[in-house]
Parts: C-alpha cells; structure tokens; sequence
C-alpha cells in the first residue's frame, strides 16, 4: 500500500497537465469526467455516497456520474453545465487540473476562461449528430487560445452499435475541420462515458479500435509548456529595498519569472523605460544561484541603479519585446455590460495596469461559418472580436502567438474593477478567420 510520504514524493516528481473539456449541450462532458474521476478511483467515498443519493432521489438506479462536476443546483435541475468546474486528480504517471467548461452558445466565455490555461482540449460529439456548430465553435476557441493538442471524443457509441464508419466519418470531418483552423494536434477517440468504453478502460465492444483510451492519452500525450524555451520575460512585481544596518545597499526586484531563463551577468533591459544593465545576482529562497528559470520565483539584481518599479518587464538585452501605445488585439468579452468604441478602461498587463481607450473595433468574428462582421460598433458578452486599445503609457507586449503569459490582458471598467475582456494581442486567430471571410459578391465588378 502506497503511503502518503510516498505518494507525496511519487506526485513530485511527476508532470502537470492541464486539460480543459468542451461541447454541445448532452453530448457527456459532465458524464466523461465523472467516469475518469470514478474509473480512475480520484472520487472520494463520500462524493461517491452523495452522487448515488442525489441519483436515487432522482429515480435513477445507478449513480448519476454527470453529478460529481455539475455543482451549482440550476445546473442539476437543468442537467446542463453552466459554469466552469475545475477538478484536481492525480495517477501515478501524472497530475490534472480538469476544467469542465459549459456546451450552451451564451457561455462561450466560461469556455474562454477554462480553455485560457489549457495545453489541451478534449471536444466531445454525439456519434448520433456528429460534428454541429457547437462543435466548430469550440474548435475555433481552441484554435484562437492556441491550445496545442486537442482530442476528439466521440461519445455514445453504444448508441450507434459501436459502428467503425460512424466514428471514422466524424473523425475525418472534424480533423480536416480543426487542421483548417492552424490546431497542431488532433487525436481522435472512440468512447462511451456512461459504460465506460475507452475512457480508463479498453473497450470489449472496439476491437477495430487500436489507440489508446481517453486516460492513457491524457498520461501520455507530451506537455509542451516548457516556459524555459520562451523569449525570456520577468515582470517586477515588487521592489525590495531594506535599508538596514545589515542590508544598506541591497536593492532586489521580486517576481516571478513568466517564461525563460535567467543567468548572472547577462545584460538586460527594462521595459518601457529601455534602460540597460547587467545581472548581477539572482536570489532564491535565501539562496543566491547563478540561474533561474519559469516559473520560478525570485529576487533579482541589477548591477546598475536603474529605475525599476512595479510593472516594469526586465528582458534579455538582446531578445526584448516592442514596446507599444497603440495595441491590437483579439479578445472575447466576458461582461454583461457592452464594450463600446470610446469606452475609457484599464489595461492590465501582467503585473502593469494602464489607463486605455478603446479606439476601434474593426470587426466581430461569427465562430458559426468564421466570417467577419464588420465594424460592429461594439461587443457584448460571449462576443468575440478585433480591438484596437490606445493606453496612456507604453507596454511591452508579446505576440500571443509568441507567448500566451506575456501576450495576454485584460480590459477592466475603472469604476468598478470588473473585467470586461480577456485580449490577444497581435494577429491570433482572427487574422486567419478573416482571410477565410466570405468575399463580397461585387468585390471585382468594377462599376
């Protein structure tokens, strides 16, 4: 029997996934990740005691799995997922932080939200309807947050009789569908969440079916969130300075280190300001280290006394970003109050928040047929779109393309502090769907 002091040594030395799951509305998302909480025994006695109640209350003669993730009482009157679930399980080869995001259109946010920190996505079809607009909505928004692997679980196959062409069909159309979008992975399953088909287990009934089940995969497939092979980027999150009898001279900059690596003495620049120093040392947890990595924290110091304050990004001297006012981006806006072209906000940008004006929105994209609408004037919730922001200091951003970490934001009201938008700066996915945009039928008539 594996003890806690061993399970905590086995857990330490085993990687993270994190994995976020989608689709249309009863195609088993709530169901799929009861069955890999229930099958791969992470449900503790008395989580399982009180689904098999609920169930029992409800008629149902076995346990309701889809109950261990729907939490919200309006979700288990409705059978529907409304908010985001996360859940946090573990095998011995890997740990999961689970997000279980909603399948209805108006929460296409709580989707963005869950998908936002994904390195994978796993989109479920009924096998009985195959893929839907749900479904290329949901692969759009893994396309847009640049979710590097997405699996393709066809669901209920018990329905269909296990048929090999039902799965084969759907799998083609789907990854031809995905691949379009600029997804870089896609593996396609086979599965039944209420029986169990090949989501811990093997199933009995698929022996045309020859790769791995839904956990397996999710052990296995390779976490390509390796920050040390990023541009090298530290946001200052806090200056130290004591000025004691012990320390009068010390002067560090705290934060966490958001992707690369730092070494002593190597030259570095500080954004926005574009002043320029040297390295000098890097202390870590009271311990001074030639280096340091993501997503290490620590306390780094200059060998100059620059103006370095919190907000400011210390970079590679040689490998900084482009500082910028005028920021275009993506965003999906997750309020209920509208985004409106004008509108004063603050930009928040790693550990820096500005004051910003949004002055255009040159276009909504439609995740159904990915065309563009043009100049909509303005978003409302679950809108996604194309935004320019003017703040009133630069900002040293990242491509999020380059950098999900440093090339994200957030769009917050100044009144209240309530996010307005969750923003992609640069040319994400937008920029694809808008070369795919529907061309106007009198766009070569000369007249």
């Amino acid at each position: 029997m594996t003890t806690p002091t061993q399970l905590a040594d086995q857990l330490s030395t085993t990687t993270l996934l994190r994995f976020a799951t989608a689709g249309s509305v009863d195609d088993g998302k709530s169901t799929l990740v009861g069955r890999l909480l229930h099958d791969s025994k992470s449900v503790l006695t008395d989580q399982l005691e009180a689904v098999e109640d609920a169930s029992r209350k409800r008629g149902q003669e076995t346990p309701d799995l889809a109950l261990l993730t729907d939490g919200l009482r309006a979700e288990r009157e409705q059978g529907i997922t409304i908010d985001v679930a996360y859940r946090y399980f573990a095998t011995p080869r890997r740990r999961f932080i689970l997000a279980d995001t909603p399948g209805h259109v108006q929460y296409t946010r709580n989707m963005v939200t869950g998908a936002s920190t994904a390195e994978l996505a796993v989109v479920l079809v009924d096998a009985r309807n195959g893929v839907v607009e749900q479904t290329r909505r949901h692969a759009a928004v893994a396309a847009l947050l640049r979710v590097p692997h997405v699996v393709l679980a066809v669901n209920k196959m018990d329905l269909v009789d296990y048929a090999e062409p039902v799965f084969a069909a759907i799998a083609e159309e789907f990854t031809a569908y995905a691949a379009s979008l600029g997804v870089p992975e896609i593996t396609a399953i086979p599965i039944s969440a209420l029986a169990g088909d090949n989501v811990v287990e093997p199933s009995a009934h698929m022996d045309w079916y020859g790769g791995p089940t839904v956990l397996e995969h999710l052990e296995t497939v390779p976490v390509s969130h390796d920050l040390t092979a990023c541009h090298a980027r530290f946001p200052v999150q806090y200056v130290i300075r004591p000025q004691t009898a012990e320390h009068p001279d010390y002067r560090g900059y705290a934060g966490q280190i958001a992707a690369g690596v730092f070494r002593v003495g190597e030259p570095v620049t500080v954004l926005p300001s574009g002043r320029t120093s040297t390295i000098s040392g890097i202390d870590l947890l009271g311990d001074s280290v030639d280096i340091a990595w993501a997503p290490q924290s620590v306390t780094l110091r200059l060998a100059d006394d620059v103006d370095v304050s919190r907000g400011d990004l210390i970079a590679p001297a040689n490998d900084s970003p482009a500082v910028t006012q005028d920021v275009e981006a993506t965003v999906c806006h997750v309020a209920d109050q509208p985004l409106t072209v004008g509108q004063r906000v603050l930009l928040k940008h790693t550990t820096r928040t500005v004051k910003a004006i949004v002055k255009d929105i040159p276009s909504r994209l439609t995740l159904d047929d990915l065309s563009q609408h043009p100049a909509p004037g303005q978003l409302v919730a679950n809108d996604i779109g194309r935004v320019v922001v003017r703040t009133a200091e630069p900002l040293a951003l990242d491509a999020y393309a380059d950098s999900r970490r440093t090339g994200s934001f957030l769009l917050i009201d100044p009144a209240d502090g309530t996010t307005l938008s969750a923003g992609m700066a640069g040319a994400s996915f937008a920029a694809v769907a808008e070369a795919k945009a529907p061309a106007d039928d009198d766009a070569e008539w000369d007249f």
